[in-house]
């Protein structure tokens, strides 16, 4: 009976870890690899129980386990990928279930000694675990608590493929029958609630880093468009230059500028404003990568610096969120109407400041209004060298002028 409660113990302890990934998930508003997290915490626990209580001679003991063991791995490698950015690629841990749930049946039929079952199974979770650590080491992002992930998974595949061939060395033979009284059940339960605890206590770290980060940018953001605000962007931008130029990457700047929204905002109200404001912030943050900053940085002026972009895939950008724009219906405003915008595109020169940038984005910005609106203009093109604005008061008043 005391073998049986003490047994209790490293499940209990991973449910409890999977109901707080849980509370994480739903309180912290996280993405849904946190809620991947706690699935994964939960199947290894119920895997854990049914080998805890079943039988131990059962035939089916071993293939159930192994069941919730392998969903329990796939759904944590899983997550922890999709964090990185990077995709498990889930054929290939299905095969690798195959074959061992094979390999375990034909271990089953024709020997009682659990020593190769024991082997066949956890052989294939430390392949699952090496295929989610070479997929996590093809991400190009590497902070500290990535490294720190990416350890504990690798610790996990190495006591996979090693402790069950190290531990049946002392045993030679395990009998199903006498299984839980086993050297390497006492310390199979000792282990996983050692790999229980550091994983969920890593996790755990990266979650609340994520929440941090989370509530810091969302203190970043414009209300109304769901971008960045104007200092935050400008923060972003300065250092995906520095980088840009350290790494000899392309950055290019797109700058939006709503057509005729003084006119808006007097023929159909602020309301119509505000929604053709939150209307081009959502079609920005949809077309726009993960790894490029966009933001509001004026009553109707929008920037976006799209991160490793040649000019030409900028301007395309560019054109594709206006025609996404102009084709955009708008509750406050008639259904006939539509409005539009107009954009200047520039690409970042080696030892160009921000300042620099946006100004020849802005003067293609303002080409592209003097020449009709509803229009992508770039700074890379030869005519943008005819005159502009020379004053910062001249561009304001023209901004006045054509809203």
């Amino acid at each position: 009976m005391q073998t049986q409660i003490l047994g209790l113990v490293t499940p209990l302890m991973v449910l409890f870890f999977a109901a707080t990934f849980v509370v994480l998930w739903r309180v912290g508003r996280m993405k849904r690899h946190v809620l991947g997290y706690g699935i994964a915490f939960a199947l290894s626990a119920v895997g854990y129980l049914i080998t805890h209580l079943l039988p131990a001679d059962t035939f089916y003991l071993f293939h159930t386990t192994q069941l919730f063991y392998t969903l329990g791995t796939t759904a944590m490698l899983v997550s922890v990928c999709e964090r990185a950015g990077q995709r498990l690629h889930l054929g290939s841990m299905a095969v690798v279930y195959l074959i061992s749930a094979l390999l375990l049946t034909v271990a089953v039929s024709f020997s009682n000694d659990v020593g190769a079952r024991l082997i066949i199974v956890n052989m294939g979770y430390g392949v699952m675990f090496a295929m989610g650590v070479t997929t996590l080491l093809n991400a190009r992002r590497r902070t500290v608590i990535d490294v720190a992930i990416i350890a504990v998974m690798a610790f996990q595949a190495a006591d996979f493929l090693v402790r069950p061939t190290l531990t049946l060395l002392f045993e030679q033979t395990i009998p199903a029958e006498v299984y839980r009284d086993s050297i390497y059940y006492s310390l199979i339960g000792l282990v996983l609630g050692v790999k229980g605890v550091t994983t969920a206590t890593v996790l755990i770290g990266a979650t609340i880093d994520e929440w941090t980060t989370s509530l810091r940018e969302s203190s970043e953001l414009d209300a109304l468009s769901g971008l960045r605000n104007r200092g935050a962007f400008e923060e972003s931008i300065r250092s995906h230059l520095d980088r840009a130029q350290k790494e000899q990457r392309a950055l290019s700047l797109v700058v939006a500028d709503i057509d005729h929204f003084k006119k808006v905002n007097d023929i159909w109200g602020h309301q119509a404003g505000d929604q053709a404001i939150a209307g081009i912030g959502k079609l920005i943050r949809e077309m726009v990568r993960g790894c490029d900053t966009a933001g509001r940085i004026g009553g109707e002026e929008f920037c976006v610096a799209i991160w490793n972009c040649p000019n030409d895939a900028a301007v395309q950008l560019a054109d594709r969120i206006r025609l996404a724009f102009e084709d955009l219906q708008h509750d406050s405003l008639s259904n006939d109407v539509r409005l539009t915008a107009s954009f200047g595109v520039a690409t970042a020169h080696g030892g160009e400041t921000y300042e620099q940038l946006f100004g020849r984005a802005d003067a293609a910005l303002y080409r592209a209004k003097s020449n009709g609106r509803n229009r992508v203009e770039n700074a890379g093109d030869d005519h943008l060298e005819e005159p502009v604005p020379k004053t910062k008061s001249e561009l304001i008043e023209f901004k006045r002028a054509s809203g």
